[in-house]
């Protein structure tokens, strides 16, 4: 046995409190195990939450019927989490976060711009989170007869914090054991609140609900898709790359997708049905998402349904405060991944003040929120996937770090790609919420002939799916050459990851040296502890 193999079977084994220290790092092949099923725990967890129910109430606003919004509701969901599914290959065959392996695509340096959109994205939805799991909280308390207001909120606001910055600071083996924890506890309860609901339904209101036209079914397809997987997908690999190079990549894309999918589906149908059957429960969900599904609700299950409220909002949270730290390191902030968690829930805290004790409406800056940055995400899933197509080979971790390796400092398709993209996606979305500070929005809908902003395709979004397409055919028919250029020169890694001790002590860049370390699970190098293991 050599001296680091010894190292590393003496070196004491990390629990679920040890901070881990990985950050933009590829794995290492000792520290990769379990298997693709444990990715189910993480992604179902994460979306397993009563806001699900609320984006029926939404889906229904875009004018369709209750059998069109099923359907686009659906697809929107499946296939935005296929995306996610296909994404997650990268950590396989690459053992390093998303943002990291995006550096494939853009350029060492130039994956910077990505990384940007990204953690500006994973920031607002855990901002949101938040602020919904401290505004249910004090719906519950007044139906429960208590004085609620500011005094709740504050309390609420401090222990929803506490947890969710937490799970992102101790990193990945905490948040899997979270997730296995909030699975079970949310599915358990939401299909009580299921039960008790049920004789809400009225299948002659919903029977009577219009049907709408192309554009409003395209609009209520791209809003699913932004509000479930898409809102994911600069994320999808994060949790992947701690499995072994040999998993099953069918097994890898199957989980993913059906652990992010199977909550929502249930929930947004159910959530159909009570919306549908009731304008004035429709109508309150849009001001109050959580808070309006307590009208409903006989008083003695306020309680479970506030703690299934509250742990479906902070597992989502975990998940994107985790991934917001790693997206602020991708963009070149040289700090270590803790420290990166921590500001990240800083700023998440002075965004969910202002939306708990200060905006007026919620529904409307959130649809917007999700268009405007699901544009730009929505070009980078378009070059990132196609860039996977192409690949035939597992990713040079070496180079990853290396702007004069084989991937590059710049890019300059993939980032024109994401700029065209953008900018011609903005100009075919409408802004149909009344959200001032989006009307400079669809531009382009006049010109194209689609009946400016207020006309019928301003609700469509267009711009989201055109972004997409760009980005996925561009890189297609003019970066195939550079992805062969790329893969016919010599392996710099042993078996494909050799040499990520080096390329994380480049990403960790000084982080390394911090105080942080102060865990001695960095001993071992195994904080990354496998899903498997969590469940």
């Amino acid at each position: 046995m050599t001296t680091t193999e010894q190292d590393r079977a003496e070196a004491p084994r990390p629990n679920a409190m040890t901070i881990e220290l990985n950050a933009l790092n590829a794995i290492d092949e000792s520290e990769r195990s379990g298997k693709p099923r444990s990715l189910f725990w993480p992604w179902f967890a994460a979306n397993v939450s009563v806001l699900g129910l609320s984006y029926g109430s939404f889906l229904l606003g875009f004018g369709i019927s209750f059998w069109q919004a099923t359907i686009v509701g659906i697809l929107g969901i499946v296939v935005s989490f296929l995306f996610c599914g296909f994404i997650s290959l990268a950590g396989k065959r690459g053992s390093a976060p998303t943002l990291t392996l995006s550096r494939a695509a853009f350029g060492v340096n130039g994956n910077k711009v990505p990384s940007v959109i990204s953690w500006v994205l994973t920031v607002g939805w855990e901002t949101v989170l938040v602020a919904l799991a401290v505004l249910a909280s004090n719906t519950v308390f007044k139906e429960l007869g208590g004085a609620g207001g500011t005094v709740t909120e504050v309390i609420t606001l401090i222990v929803v914090v506490v947890l969710v910055i937490g799970g992102g600071v101790f990193g990945f083996r905490l948040i899997m054991r979270l997730q296995v924890i909030i699975t079970i506890a949310t599915a358990v309860l939401t299909i009580v609140y299921i039960v008790l609901v049920a004789n809400q339904i009225d299948f002659a209101k919903l029977a009577e609900l219009p049907s709408g036209d192309l554009p409003a079914l395209i609009g209520g397809f791209v809003f699913m898709m932004t509000g479930f997987g898409l809102g994911w997908v600069q994320a999808a690999a994060d949790y992947s790359r701690y499995l072994p190079r040999t998993s099953s990549s069918s097994g890898v894309v199957g989980w993913t997708t059906f652990g992010g999918f199977l909550a929502p589906v249930i929930l947004v149908v159910f959530g159909l049905l009570l919306a549908g059957s009731s304008k004035t429960l429709s109508d309150a969900i849009g001001l109050d998402p959580i808070g309006a599904l307590t009208t409903i609700l006989p008083v003695w299950f306020l309680v479970p349904f506030f703690i299934v409220a509250v742990l479906g909002l902070i597992g989502g949270a975990v998940l994107d405060i985790y991934s917001s730290g790693i997206a602020l390191l991708s963009a070149g902030v040289r700090i270590p991944r803790p420290v990166a968690a921590l500001i990240d829930g800083v700023i998440m805290i002075i965004g969910a003040i202002y939306i708990v004790f200060f905006s007026t409406s919620f529904i409307g800056p959130f649809q917007g929120f999700l268009v405007t940055l699901g544009t730009p995400i929505a070009a980078w899933c378009g070059v990132f996937l196609a860039d996977l197509t192409l690949r035939r080979k597992n990713y040079s971790n070496r180079d990853l770090f290396d702007p004069k390796g084989r991937y590059g400092n710049w890019n300059w398709l993939a980032i024109g790609l994401l700029v065209v993209g953008t900018g011609l996606g903005w100009g075919l979305v409408g802004n149909p919420y009344g959200v001032s500070w989006l009307n400079w929005q669809g531009y382009l809908l006049d010109p194209f002939g689609l009946g400016g902003r207020s006309g019928v395709w301003a609700s469509a979004n267009l711009g989201v799916l055109v972004a997409l397409v760009i980005g996925y055919l561009g890189v297609i028919l003019f970066g195939r050459g550079r992805v062969r250029r790329q893969e016919a020169l010599p392996d710099t890694d042993a078996d494909g990851a050799a040499g990520a001790a080096s390329a994380g002590a480049q990403a960790a860049s000084g982080a390394q040296a911090s105080g942080a370390q102060a865990s001695g699970a960095q001993a071992s190098g195994a904080q990354a502890a496998s899903g498997a293991q969590a469940s």
